[in-house]
């Protein structure tokens, strides 16, 4: 057995990455040991027996909040923006790859999103539906409407300004890993399909879907799992509702109990999940590929 000598500066590379790993998933790791604590459990160390009292409390309620409401919310909104996202994002990766007239800047327009401050688009998106209230109620009032305008509350909500919101968010991590995927993507195959006589949405389906499809499995995790952790984005555009995150932020002052913990554990559980079911999901798209 051949050993080779470690190159200068090895191990303290190494340390640098486990303390880099330790940085990153410590908080994590310490917030799942502390919600399985026993009833005489604290926020802090040491840790109190181990159960799973405070999951059980979790279950019962947090006080007036709803925590089984917030969470289904959460789960609703996330799974609508990987949707707009998916769509969104291969459509656009599919126009970009010819010459739009105006194609640079509607990039940067799209992309501009990212280097905003989070609050800011927020602000800027609450501001724009309360004017579009505005101007509903005033067009109900001239109309004569009476009865529906005093029934009328507010276009803010889950899937209008919140939905836009978490967009502005995921759609240009979408667009950028559908152009990478398109910059490398062979049009042979599409000609050869074209050439059998396929039609273009032959094409697409049968061509095109199933070699971006692991790429477009990887932008509907990153669309949903931005929109579930997403909190300034939908701090200002979410209207008289709130989110799982921003229920939590709510609770960090409140509540004093190991049962935010827990609380903390089942939103990370849900993201894991998300992933792993998007990486076998992947995985199992490789297989059948090479299978084909």
């Amino acid at each position: 057995m051949i050993r080779t000598k470690a190159a200068p500066g090895y191990r303290l590379l190494a340390l640098f990455f486990a303390l880099f790993v330790l940085f990153m998933y410590g908080p994590m790791l310490v917030i799942v040991v502390l919600s399985f604590q026993g009833p005489q459990g604290g926020l802090t160390f040491p840790l109190r027996g181990l159960s799973l009292h405070w999951f059980r409390e979790l279950a019962q309620g947090l006080g007036v909040v709803d925590i089984g409401a917030a969470l289904r919310r959460s789960l609703g909104l996330g799974l609508a923006v990987m949707l707009f996202t998916v769509a969104f994002s291969v459509l656009a990766g599919l126009a970009f790859r010819k010459k739009l007239a105006g194609g640079n800047a509607l990039f940067f327009v799209v992309v501009a999103s990212l280097i905003m401050p989070s609050i800011i688009v927020s602000l800027g998106i609450g501001l724009e539906f309360r004017l579009l209230d505005a101007g509903i109620k005033k067009a109900l009032e001239l109309l004569g409407m009476q009865q529906t305008l005093d029934g009328y509350g507010t276009s803010l909500g889950l899937f209008t300004s919140a939905l836009g919101a978490h967009l502005t968010w995921t759609l240009p991590f979408g667009l950028l890993i559908m152009f990478a995927v398109f910059n490398r993507f062979n049009p042979a195959f599409e000609e050869a399909a074209r050439d059998l006589g396929a039609s273009p949405w032959q094409g697409f389906r049968h061509v095109v879907l199933p070699l971006i499809a692991p790429a477009v499995v990887g932008i509907g995790m990153f669309g949903f799992t931005l929109s579930w952790d997403e909190i300034a984005r939908t701090s200002q555009a979410i209207g008289d509702v709130n989110t799982l995150p921003l229920e939590l932020q709510g609770l960090t002052t409140t509540v004093t109990t190991p049962s935010i913990y827990a609380l903390g554990t089942v939103t990370t559980l849900v993201s894991f999940i998300v992933m792993g079911l998007a990486m076998g999901l992947v995985k199992l798209l490789g297989r059948r590929k090479s299978h084909d």
